[in-house]
Order: C-alpha cells, then sequence, then structure tokens
C-alpha cells in the first residue's frame, strides 16, 4: 500500500510566489529558459536551469550549472524568497486551466514505493536527463522538482480536499502568466494529516503521470545517501520526494507528438509509399491542417502537406497494452522500420513536442530544423494505467499533462 508523508516544505513567501512560481525545466529550451529568467529575477527557472545565469558555451551538464543552481537556491533562501515551513505539512494544490480544474494534494511518497512497484512506472528515462536531475537533486540537496502522480479515486480523500477547499483560506491564490490559476491549502492539523496519511494506507498504486525523470532521480540520490550512511533508518528524509497526487479522473492527457530530422535516405514518394504498404495514407486537399480526433488516426506534415495515416483495426485491436497503442504503431511500423530509429530515447535524429504548443509548433519544426513532424491522438489515462498495471512499458514520451505542476512552489530538503 501507498505511503504518503508530511514534511517541511521550502516554498515562496507570500508575497513572491507568483514571481517565483515556474513552468517545469523541461518543457521550454534554453534560449526560452534564458529569455524568461532575464525577464524575472524571482523565476524558479534560475534554480532549474543555471545555464541561463552562465555564459552560453557552457554545456548544461557542466558541473558549473549544477554549483550555479545550488547558489542560486542559496540566495533565494537568504533573500527569504524562500522560506522552509515550521512544521510538516501536507497542502493541497488546485490548478484550473480553460475552466478544468486538477485538484490533488502535495506529499512525501517513499523511494522504497517505486524500487519495490508500488508507484509504477510507464516508460523509461533517458540517461542524459536522468543523470541531468539526479546531479541537480545531489547539488541542491533537496528534490526540486513535484512529481504528478495518480491514482483511483479514493472518496474519502476526495471529501477531505473538498471541505478544505470550501471551508478553508488558502495560502497561495494567483493567476500564472499562461493564464492558469493556481491555489494551494495547508493541511497541518495532526487529525487531518493522520486521515490522509491512514487513507492513502489502502490504496494499492500510486502510477507516475508525469516526471519520470525527476523521480528516478530521487531514487538515485537515496541508494547513493544509504551506501554512505549504512545505518540509515528508512526515516531519513532522503528517503521521500514531493508530489502531486491527483485522483484519475482530474487528470487530463495531451498529445505527444514526433519531428524526425530525416527520411533515413528515403525520397519523399518512396517514404509515402513504404507507409502506404501497411496503412492508408490520404492527402489533405487545400494545404488544410490535420489534427487527429480519434484513436487510430494519425497527422504528417512532410515538405508542406498534411497527410492523414490511419492504422486500422489490425493494429489497434490487438490484445496487448502496449503494441495497440497509436505511439506504439507508429514506432513499431514508421519510426523503426521505414526511418531507422531504433530507440528514440537516444536517437539524435528524433524530438518529441508537447501538445500544448499546438499543431503550428510541429510546422515550424519541419519547415526548419526537422523535416516530418507527427500528430498524435492522445494516449488515454486508462491506457497508461493498464500498461502500468501489466508492468509494461511504453514507447518514449508517450503523454503530455496539461496543466504543468508548477515548479518552485514546493521543495524537499534531503536532510
Amino acid at each position: 500500500m501507498a505511503i504518503v508523508k508530511s514534511f517541511r516544505a521550502i516554498r515562496p513567501a507570500n508575497n513572491y510566489v507568483d514571481m517565483v512560481a515556474e513552468l517545469p525545466y523541461d518543457v521550454m529550451n534554453r534560449e526560452e529558459a534564458k529569455e524568461m529568467g532575464n525577464k524575472n529575477k524571482y523565476s524558479f527557472i534560475h534554480v532549474d536551469r543555471a545555464e541561463i545565469d552562465l555564459d552560453d558555451e557552457i554545456d548544461e551538464h557542466d558541473e558549473k550549472v549544477y554549483l550555479k543552481a545550488r547558489e542560486n537556491l542559496n540566495k533565494f533562501r537568504e533573500k527569504n524568497i524562500l522560506i522552509k515551513e515550521k512544521q510538516e505539512c501536507i497542502y493541497i494544490y488546485r490548478e484550473i486551466m480553460d475552466g478544468r480544474a486538477q485538484t490533488g494534494i502535495v506529499a512525501c511518497v517513499s523511494v522504497d514505493d517505486y524500487i519495490n512497484g508500488i508507484i509504477k512506472i510507464h516508460e523509461y528515462t533517458k540517461p542524459d536527463k536522468e543523470l541531468d536531475r539526479t546531479n541537480h537533486i545531489k547539488y541542491c540537496n533537496a528534490n526540486t522538482g513535484t512529481i504528478l502522480l495518480t491514482y483511483k479515486n479514493r472518496k474519502k480523500v476526495d471529501e477531505i480536499i473538498n471541505f478544505y477547499v470550501k471551508n478553508e483560506i488558502p495560502i497561495y491564490d494567483f493567476i500564472s502568466d499562461d493564464e492558469v490559476r493556481h491555489t494551494v491549502w495547508k493541511i497541518y492539523r495532526q487529525n487531518d494529516l493522520k486521515y490522509i496519511v491512514d487513507e492513502f494506507d489502502k490504496v494499492p498504486y500510486l502510477y507516475i503521470a508525469d516526471g519520470h525523470h525527476r523521480a528516478a532521480a530521487a531514487v538515485n540520490i537515496a541508494k547513493e545517501k544509504r551506501e554512505q550512511n549504512p545505518n540509515y533508518t528508512g526515516d531519513e528524509e532522503f528517503n521521500y520526494y514531493i508530489a502531486m497526487i491527483a485522483p484519475q479522473d482530474n487528470l487530463e492527457v495531451l498529445d505527444y507528438n514526433r519531428v524526425v530530422k530525416d527520411l533515413n535516405g528515403n525520397t519523399k514518394q518512396e517514404f509515402i509509399d513504404k507507409i502506404a504498404q501497411k496503412f492508408n495514407i490520404e492527402k489533405i486537399p487545400d494545404k488544410k491542417q490535420y489534427k487527429p480526433n480519434k484513436k487510430g488516426d494519425v497527422g504528417m506534415f512532410l515538405d508542406g502537406d498534411w497527410y492523414k495515416i490511419e492504422f486500422g483495426d489490425k493494429y489497434t485491436k490487438v490484445d496487448d497494452e502496449v503494441k495497440s497503442l497509436d505511439i506504439s504503431i507508429l514506432q513499431d511500423n514508421i519510426l523503426d522500420e521505414i526511418l531507422g530509429i531504433k530507440d528514440p530515447r537516444r536517437d539524435k535524429r528524433i524530438d518529441f513536442v508537447g501538445g500544448i504548443r499546438g499543431i503550428d509548433e510541429l510546422e515550424k519544426r519541419a519547415n526548419s530544423d526537422m523535416e516530418v513532424a507527427f500528430a498524435m491522438y492522445p494516449t488515454g489515462l486508462d491506457e497508461l494505467i493498464a500498461v502500468a498495471d501489466a508492468n509494461k512499458i511504453m514507447p518514449a514520451k508517450s503523454t503530455w499533462f496539461e496543466p504543468k505542476v508548477r515548479c518552485g512552489l514546493f521543495l524537499h530538503e534531503l536532510d
């Protein structure tokens, strides 16, 4: 059963919160991050992507970056931009985007639950990104990013969340630049804290929705600290990391799209003909955009035109939790078989574009640094849970969740 615990959060002072809270480090490139940081000296991006405060030629994985992250974090704390909670708490965090609310609790979860499979994964991590976050946690001595977990709803947890939302005054309530409203309530009464801990003790599994790299990095640090402290008890803070835990019916999955640098030696017509050997493919007339509206359909942008690819029941109705995914069908039959991308986690010829950026971004990429783009229909949350429950793995970057849990709102110190 799932372990959750209260913690003494490092969090923004109330008068800084709207300036500190920032999008996760991995949803923007270096240039975008630098622009954000230049506009706002209080943005948490100065900690999450500290390379923006160094010379552009310094590699983002250089040790200087992690040292700068620690320096910037310490400055935020010294100036009381970030403060440490005086007692252990659990928080309720609600985000409202386009009229839809995403609400959950923010608490610490157990490294051992991850190791033992109580916290279930659905994708592998990219080694370089996992190492990056591992180093970031190590140098900052804190979990600086909040993982998004989900679970199958429990009525009693919903009830206590609803009680606080209706009856308590929030500690934060602000609207970010992207028009998302963020509201946070603090749970500090011991009986309420115990109630939540006890209720999650009845939850058999938690599922990582977003944040596989940060979760894996937290586990790496815990294992390292355990080796350094062979007499550890399991109660030390490094045995835990922070997560927003939201019930399944609160989350929405967006599409996660692909762009590829070349056609692997094929001409445009050869590439289209090879796709047509397996799938129905048709060109969209009049240069109109095409965004798929059902499972089994994919949009492809190539040389200024959009195409609709239909996988068909032969592929989508197979009795396999992974092989039946649109992402898997695309990966196995087009990206791998035709374009030669065997491992999308490591291949530099492929990149991933979150659905929040819109279909115009796919055209932009295919017209600049890439050659072909694929617009996907979103993977369902029920598909994610089915894969995780079967102890299987989705292809890399199968899901994109919105709204994103803001970084800088909650940090967890490791000792």
